[in-house]
């Protein structure tokens, strides 16, 4: 099984920070954020990943090198300046990821979720990992009702940055920059999207301040 973390943005939010760092190798507790995701999915015994990148690509490429420091082996999905967004990278990975399952980490978050509780089989298209909504996204993204992921509903939550995916999801979609999110959509309104809420830690790093929190909280505890 195939795993790809998202790590091509620009981090736009995140400047001064993200000019000469790209947001996935920014450090919290000791390492990067992305170095967390690679070690906790080489734990959940993943051991081949797609890294898509764009923006300071090399940096990334010289910091992760092959991923045996991290104990996976590294594939690099290069992409044009500017990325492809979220649905346009995964889609232009998918030949690197192969045809069956696969999963989906947003390189710029931090999550305590055990990544090893992932299905590896999904029962529909996709199964989401979803998070109570923070205060910068208070609408949220999805219902959930009995493990099975709704557009709407009484009580939202928001996407996680974590899933398991099936390449179908991306079926009739063309080549270039598009998001994931219609497509989520898509399938959450067929019935075929299933999923999970995560109670424990998660953030999304998208700026300056959250960055501060997230270390502070480290700091505070001690990494785990």
């Amino acid at each position: 099984m195939h795993a790809i973390v998202l790590a091509a943005g620009r981090g736009e939010r995140m400047r001064p920070l993200t000019d000469e760092t790209p947001k996935p190798l920014l450090e919290v507790g000791g390492k990067p954020l992305i170095g967390w995701h690679l070690e906790r999915l080489a734990a959940a015994g993943i051991r081949d990943v797609v890294v898509n990148v764009a923006w300071l690509a090399g940096r990334l490429e010289a910091v992760l090198g092959d991923g045996s420091a991290f104990g996976v082996r590294i594939v690099y999905s290069r992409e044009p300046e500017g990325a492809l967004d979220t649905g346009g990278g995964i889609f232009q990975a998918l030949p690197l990821l192969g045809p069956t399952p696969f999963w989906v980490v947003n390189g710029d978050v931090w999550t305590d979720y055990a990544f090893d509780t992932l299905p590896r089989e999904p029962e529909g298209l996709a199964h989401l990992v979803l998070v109570d909504n923070p205060p910068h996204h208070p609408d949220g993204d999805f219902a959930l009702d009995a493990g099975r992921v709704r557009p709407h509903g009484a009580r939202t939550l928001t996407y996680a940055g974590v899933a398991a995916m099936r390449p179908a999801l991306f079926d009739g979609v063309r080549p270039g920059r598009f998001p994931l999110a219609p497509l989520l959509k898509r399938a959450a309104t067929a019935g075929r999207l299933t999923g999970e809420r995560h109670p424990g830690e998660w953030e999304d790093v998208g700026t300056p301040e959250r960055l501060q929190t997230l270390r502070q909280r480290h700091a505070a505890r001690g990494t785990p």
